[in-house]
């Protein structure tokens, strides 16, 4: 955890320094927050390979996400379409072996942070700041540096915790499951995701992010009907307590400037602190954290808390009823070795980030 928020809180700092600046928007910001956070876990144990990837892959892919981002903000459904595709491909891919895994999951890094910009909430005014495909460039660049500083760093000085202890290889075999485990997610993946751009449009307005967001996050790492039944309930629950307290404790006029800066680093290091003790609660840290970025812009997180309730169940009923009716997973396929997918630790919760 302290080693996270390090790496994030470096990676926040070069950016906020781009976006004065440069004169841009806050959209940086959430750039550099969302790739450090989750580039900090996906490459805690890589070797110099992988961290080598990952400086040209996330800036390139970071830089396609933003023109994505303007083609949505034109024309939403053939950026939709493109997006549903960009989320399926990492997975399928899968099947080309752990390389090829790890790629993926670094290839949908910046996606998920074009998700959380809530360009909805922003004010008119805001669209001439908001950051060029070159500042994407840069603030992927920048986050990937920070996060392989500070990991080298402690990892030098001994200082990595059980942060730094590298999990045992895995023994991997082929899956007899045809079509393969890594299509039948991908299938389910863009099922979800385009649906849930439709319905969330079609319901909620410009508060679709959150149905699309939470089809992601409850879909994500789906190892059978069970399993994402389970992590669908959890990651629900904390989803919906995370927008609660959010709403409950906000004031009508919102958490504005400086103070909604720091209140949403204190939710992120709680959240990864609770992280290992069950999924709920990093994905109750990471709503309630979107919520205050929403508020940031102007939103009142309790007028808008029944459409956020509503959205978050409507994103995990098409997860969920995807994973159980499109192609399901059963049994040992979704562990197979031909997909990429490691088998499930018997204890231990998938923590794929969202």
């Amino acid at each position: 955890m302290a080693l996270t928020m390090a790496a994030t809180l470096l990676s926040f700092t070069a950016a906020l320094f781009i976006e004065r600046a440069a004169h841009l928007h806050a959209d940086v910001l959430v750039l550099a927050v969302v790739l450090s956070l989750s580039l900090a876990r996906a490459q805690r144990h890589a070797d110099t390979r992988q961290r080598l990837s990952a400086l040209v892959l996330i800036p390139v892919v970071a830089a396609g996400a933003t023109l994505l981002g303007r083609l949505m903000s034109v024309h939403l459904a053939y950026g939709s379409a493109v997006f549903t595709v960009l989320m399926a491909v990492p997975i399928w891919i899968r099947r080309y072996g752990p390389y090829a895994t790890r790629i993926g999951t670094l290839a949908t890094l910046p996606l998920v942070a074009l998700l959380v910009l809530p360009r909805p909430a922003l004010p008119p005014r805001a669209e001439g700041a908001l950051a060029g495909w070159a500042w994407s460039v840069l603030v992927g660049l920048l986050a990937a540096v920070s996060v392989w500083s500070v990991q080298g760093a402690a990892d030098r000085f001994g200082m990595g915790g059980p942060e730094g202890v590298a999990a045992a290889p895995r023994r991997r075999r082929s899956s007899r499951l045809r079509p393969r485990p890594s299509t039948r997610m991908a299938v389910q993946m863009a099922l979800a995701v385009g649906a849930g751009f439709v319905v969330g449009k079609a319901v909620f307005g410009t508060h679709w992010p959150w149905v699309v967001f939470t089809a992601i996050l409850v879909g994500s790492g789906n190892r059978g009907r069970r399993d994402v039944l389970r992590k669908g309930l959890e990651r629900l629950a904390g989803a919906c307590g995370g927008t609660v307290l959010t709403a409950v404790g906000a004031t009508p006029s919102g958490v504005g400037g400086t103070p909604c800066v720091v209140l949403i680093f204190l939710v992120l290091a709680v959240a990864l602190w609770l992280r290992p003790r069950g999924y709920a609660y990093w994905a109750a840290g990471a709503t309630a954290a979107l919520a205050l970025l929403y508020g940031y812009f102007g939103q009142d997180a309790q007028d808008l808390l029944p459409t956020r309730l509503g959205a978050i169940v409507v994103g995990a009923a098409l997860a969920v009823a995807a994973a159980w009716w499109v192609l399901p997973v059963r049994g040992r396929g979704s562990r197979a070795a031909g997909d990429g997918t490691p088998p499930a630790a018997p204890a231990a919760p998938v923590t794929r980030s969202a």
